[in-house]
C-alpha cells in the first residue's frame, strides 16, 4: 500500500520534528517552488551564474531536491512533486484534463489524467499538523 511508505518519508525526510510541531504552537512555513522551464544550475543555490539572492536564502534554511527529476509536462512532474511517486503510479501519465472530466473509456490506470484514489499529496499528509 503506497499511503504508509509515503507518510512514513515525508515524516523522515520532510518532517523530521513534525511531531514536535504538534506539541507546540509553533508550525513551519513550507514553500514548494516547481517552475517550468529551468535548468538544473539556473538558480544560485545549484551553481548558477545569475545572482538570485532570495531564492538562495530561502534554499539556504529549507530543503533542496537532489534527486528529483521532471517528466517534461507539467501535470505529471507536478504530480510527482505533490505526492512522492513516479506520475504513472498517480494516473497522471499524460497532461491533466479539466477537474470532472471522466477518464477516455479503457484507459489505463497510469494515463487516468487525474490523481487516483491510491496516493496521497503532501497537503495531505500535512493536514494532521494543521
Amino acid at each position: 500500500m503506497i499511503r504508509p511508505v509515503f507518510i512514513a518519508l515525508f515524516t523522515a525526510i520532510l518532517l523530521p520534528g513534525a511531531w514536535a510541531v504538534e506539541a507546540s504552537a509553533a508550525r513551519p512555513n513550507i514553500v514548494i517552488i516547481l517552475a517550468d522551464d529551468m535548468g538544473f544550475s539556473d538558480i544560485g543555490c545549484y551553481g548558477s551564474e545569475i545572482p538570485t539572492p532570495n531564492l538562495d536564502a530561502l534554499a539556504a534554511h529549507g530543503l533542496r531536491f537532489t534527486q528529483f527529476y521532471n517528466s517534461a509536462r507539467c501535470s505529471p512532474t507536478r504530480a510527482a512533486l505533490l505526492t512522492g511517486l513516479h506520475p504513472h503510479q498517480t494516473g497522471m501519465g499524460e497532461l491533466a484534463e479539466s477537474p470532472g472530466s471522466p477518464a477516455k473509456p479503457g484507459a489505463a490506470p497510469g494515463y487516468l489524467k487525474y490523481l487516483n484514489s491510491h496516493c496521497v499529496t503532501i497537503a495531505e499528509v500535512l493536514r494532521p499538523s494543521g
